[in-house]
């Protein structure tokens, strides 16, 4: 089996294809890729499947073999795979995610993938679609976790993402973003990211993923992040936001309550699979 090894703002994904549904458990097979010492190493496996809503499914598997709705790098990452692979034709097209479908944009420069935009969806605070336990919703509420107090904004884009906002220290990601992370409050727990106002239209984010751990990037949460800080009136409200994350840069952009992506996607390199 061929595999492509791709990533987007350092979020590294194996790409492989199953058009007729012959990997029985993926689950187990992500974990064995996904390992970075045994396999091929990545944050998560991408199956690419066969839709009869879109042009193309995507199926995401986190390293630890956890099941992912949405992944804003994967699904750019994916774009750039379907186009280069003529699974679809021309520069816009729909890809069928656990979150629904979204629509892509290819923007080319001297005929090569330059960006890939993504439409990310509309934000949702709650509760319910969270889920949270036993809370209509969490935004700006300070929770104490062990001896530190953090404010925190939750919400759902395309997976739940907790949004804290850096004052006057620096947050420790792999020690804090794994405590918040299984939170009670949490039904099925929260990726966590740390942001950093630069500047109006600046942003800095550093992530937990929930099933990855501290990633490079993080797409739906660099998306999230934005959200929130224009929902706070942080950055500016009018123009697409800046976000700097420790792989790379994305550049997020909301119309009315649409939130839309726009970043790199690279074939890091290709090989062949023994399953």
């Amino acid at each position: 089996m061929n595999f492509y090894k791709m990533q987007g703002a350092g979020n590294d994904f194996v790409f492989i294809e199953d058009f007729d549904n012959k990997i029985k458990d993926e689950c187990l097979l992500a974990k064995k890729i996904c390992d970075r010492h045994f396999g091929i190493g990545a944050d998560g496996l991408v199956i690419v499947r066969k839709s009869e809503l879109a042009h193309a499914r995507m199926v995401i598997i986190n390293a630890d073999g956890s099941r992912a709705n949405m992944c804003g790098n994967a699904i750019r990452c994916f774009g750039k795979y379907v186009y280069e692979h003529k699974i679809a034709t021309g520069d816009k097209f729909s890809v069928e995610t656990g979150d629904g479908i979204k629509e892509i944009e290819i923007i080319l420069e001297n005929e090569k993938v330059k960006y890939v935009r993504v439409y990310m969806g509309n934000p949702s605070y709650n509760g319910c679609d969270i889920p949270l336990n036993n809370l209509e919703s969490l935004i700006e509420k300070e929770i104490a976790v062990d001896d530190k107090k953090y404010k925190m904004t939750t919400l759902l884009l395309g997976v739940p993402h907790t949004i804290i906002f850096e004052s006057d220290r620096e947050y420790n990601v792999i020690q804090e973003g794994s405590k918040i992370e299984k939170l009670d409050i949490f039904g099925e727990g929260s990726n966590v990211n740390f942001v950093k106002i630069v500047d109006d239209t600046h942003i800095r984010v550093n992530t937990w993923e929930r099933g990855a751990g501290a990633t490079l990037a993080c797409g739906t949460g660099c998306s999230a992040s934005v959200v929130v800080a224009k929902k706070l009136g942080l950055v500016n409200k009018d123009k697409e936001i800046f976000v700097k994350a420790p792989g790379g840069e994305l550049i997020i952009e909301i119309l009315g309550q649409d939130v839309y992506m726009k970043g790199p996607a690279e074939v890091v390199f290709k090989g062949e699979l023994s399953l």
